[in-house]
């Protein structure tokens, strides 16, 4: 029994592991392209959640996870347009300044729009109940965010391994100097990066709505895992943030199987002794910054 529940841990640990995902990945790529750290990233996640409560009552949950993070995607377009283009090539400070009141502005205007008191909504029908694999019991609905997940990943690694677009991203990555000479301008690709990392932010909040607790202040206790995952990731890594995440959910799980308060405190323990054999994190590079 004590093997059999420390499995389930186990999967619990990576469905929280692909939760931490959707969120320290989109942060991460706006980092890695921009050299900013979006500290308002948060905020679009709890958008994402509020929006699929919203609009499941009206058009039931299917419609609702993927017209949710489509909205928010849209929304970072303003985001990346009217804020995040005037600080590329400002003092980093600047960006975290503006991004972390922006997002104190976001958790204020949720409260004025749905009010303080949390909400939530159901798992869907078809989804409920268990899946029993011999003598293992596991979530379907925690099993269907897992293959989502697995499939969001894959698609981003289509996107940014196998694509034209992905090309000229890796080379802004790496090499902005010498994309700009070749006469390709990243602002467009900029644009398309902020849509993508707030949209999967916000996909995290429109699954999670179910399992979770929906609140106004969910975006800004969300960030400080993610900032954990990247930095334990590395900045400018994509597979060392997919690694971070699986590690410190599966970290979390298991700790909590042996003692429920060490969940939180080993997430922490981990960056710690991650960061004193890689100060760069697992998979970190060497990364200019965006011009």
């Amino acid at each position: 029994m004590q093997f059999e529940f420390l499995l389930e841990q186990v999967v619990n640990g990576l469905v929280l592991g692909g939760y931490y995902l959707l969120i320290a990945l989109g942060l991460s790529l706006i980092f890695s392209v921009g050299g900013i750290v979006n500290l308002a990233h948060g905020a679009f996640y709890a958008l994402g959640a509020y929006v699929c409560v919203e609009l499941t009552s009206r058009l039931g949950f299917g419609a609702s996870v993927v017209i949710s993070p489509l909205a928010v995607a849209l929304l970072g377009i303003l985001f990346e347009r009217f804020i995040l283009r005037r600080f590329y090539t400002a003092d980093p400070i600047l960006s975290l300044l503006v991004t972390f009141g922006l997002a104190m502005v976001a958790e204020q205007a949720i409260r004025m729009i749905w009010g303080a008191a949390p909400v939530s909504t159901e798992i869907p029908q078809s989804f409920r109940g268990s899946v029993i694999v011999g003598d293992f019991l596991f979530s379907r609905y925690r099993l269907l965010i897992l293959g989502v997940v697995a499939a969001i990943l894959l698609g981003v690694w289509w996107l940014l391994q196998k694509t034209s677009f992905g090309r000229v991203v890796r080379a802004g990555i790496q090499r902005p100097d010498m994309v700009a000479a070749l006469g390709i301008r990243l602002q467009p690709y900029m644009t398309a990066i902020v849509m993508l990392g707030v949209g999967l932010a916000a996909l995290g909040g429109a699954f999670f709505a179910p399992i979770t607790t929906v609140h106004p202040a969910m975006g800004s206790d969300i960030m400080t895992i993610a900032f954990v995952v990247v930095v334990i990731g590395g900045l400018g890594s994509f597979w060392g943030v997919v690694i971070a995440a699986l590690l410190v959910g599966v970290v979390r799980g298991i700790a909590i199987h042996f003692e429920p308060a060490a969940g939180e405190a080993s997430i922490y323990i981990l960056m710690f002794l991650v960061l004193l054999v890689r100060p760069r994190g697992l998979l970190g590079e060497r990364i200019e910054k965006f011009e």
